[in-house]
C-alpha cells in the first residue's frame, strides 16, 4: 500500500494565506477610499439640492427669473419672466422654489386668476390636478412634462372653454427651460 500524499503542503499553506492576507487589506483599503456611501438616513432625497448646483442656478439662471423673497417662509420663490399671463386671462405659472435651510428646491403649479383643481387638456385626455403637498406637486410636473416632451399642444379647462397654456414657441421653451433648472437643481 501506498502511503498517501498530505493535501495541504507547506508550500501551499503558505499560498492560501498571502492570497488570504492580501484579499482582507483589499477589501480594507478599497472601503477607505470609498466615496460613495450609501444613505441609511431614512430621509427623502427627492427634493435635495446640493450646494454646487443652488449656486449654479442663482449666477447663470436666476437672471431669467423674477425673485420673490419670502422671509416669512424662509424660501426664495422664482417665476419665469416670459411665463408671465396677462391679468385678466386665466393660466398657469410653475413656480420654482428654493428652500436653503433644508437644502431643498420644489416645483410648484400656481392657477392664475382662477382656482384649484386645476384641468389640462391634451390629445382627448384631461387631467385633473388638485393642490397638495410637494409630492402632489411633482406628480402633477411630471405629468405635465412629459404631455410637453409629446409635443402636443395643452390647454387649460376653465368653464369649459380650452385656454392654451402657451401661445408663442419662447413660452413653450420657457416651460422647457423651468423643467431643465429644476432638474439640475435636485439631480
Amino acid at each position: 500500500m501506498a502511503a498517501k500524499d498530505p493535501v495541504l503542503t507547506p508550500e501551499l499553506l503558505k499560498i492560501i494565506k498571502i492570497f488570504g492576507i492580501a484579499s482582507i487589506l483589499m477589501v480594507l483599503g478599497l472601503s477607505f477610499f470609498n466615496s460613495r456611501r450609501a444613505n441609511n438616513t431614512g430621509e427623502d432625497l427627492t427634493f435635495r439640492m446640493s450646494d454646487a448646483a443652488r449656486i449654479y442656478f442663482l449666477n447663470m439662471k436666476a437672471i431669467n427669473y423674477n425673485r420673490e423673497i419670502r422671509s416669512d417662509a424662509g424660501m426664495t420663490l422664482f417665476r419665469h419672466e416670459d411665463l408671465s399671463v396677462k391679468n385678466d386671462e386665466a393660466g398657469i405659472q410653475l413656480v420654482l422654489i428654493l428652500n436653503p435651510p433644508k437644502d431643498e428646491a420644489y416645483l410648484y403649479i400656481e392657477p392664475q386668476n382662477f382656482d384649484w383643481p386645476i384641468q389640462i387638456k391634451s390629445g382627448g385626455e384631461t387631467f385633473t390636478f388638485k393642490n397638495g403637498n410637494k409630492s402632489d406637486h411633482l406628480s402633477a410636473i411630471n405629468q405635465l412634462k412629459t404631455l410637453i416632451e409629446n409635443g402636443k399642444m395643452i390647454y387649460l379647462v376653465q368653464n369649459d372653454i380650452e385656454i392654451p397654456i402657451w401661445e408663442e414657441k419662447s413660452e413653450k421653451e420657457a416651460l422647457k427651460q423651468v423643467f431643465e433648472d429644476y432638474g439640475r437643481l435636485v439631480e
